[in-house]
């Protein structure tokens, strides 16, 4: 994301994601989020590589917006915000086994994978699965 907006002078308003969570969304929305809710947090969040880059996109698109004006703040909470804090306050979401009272649990693990048999099918060049496009063409 670039500090500069369409020739303005407008520069980001948070250095990095971290001060953006601590400083603004937090504050932004505020829940109920102990255990006896159906909403969870981990106060560790960044331990967590989905809401780790849930997060940063929100942040690079809160800047984006912000900077952009109009109805971009709007745009933002429906089209960003609001989906992205629905999966990370989701309970069966990356902070599953997290809690305010104790904390990160590192329980949840990659998504297992087998590798795929040869020639099963043939990988996308460069990329590109659509099998009619091709780079620079």
């Amino acid at each position: 994301m670039s500090d500069d907006i369409s020739g303005t002078d407008k520069q980001a308003v948070y250095t990095g994601v971290t001060e953006f969570v601590g400083e603004y969304l937090s504050q932004l929305y505020q829940r109920q989020v102990t255990d006896i809710s159906d909403t969870v947090w981990c106060p560790e969040w960044w331990r967590h590589p989905e809401a780790a880059v849930r997060l940063d996109a929100l942040w690079q698109a809160w800047e984006y917006y912000r900077m952009k004006g109009g109805p971009g703040i709007s745009v933002w909470f429906l089209e960003h915000a609001d989906p992205h804090m629905t999966k990370l306050f989701d309970p069966r979401g990356p902070f599953k086994y997290c809690s305010v009272r104790n904390g990160h649990k590192e329980m949840l693990s990659s998504l297992p994978l087998k590798k795929p048999d040869q020639g099963q099918w043939t990988e996308p060049e460069n990329g590109l699965w659509d099998k009619g496009t091709t780079p620079g063409g």
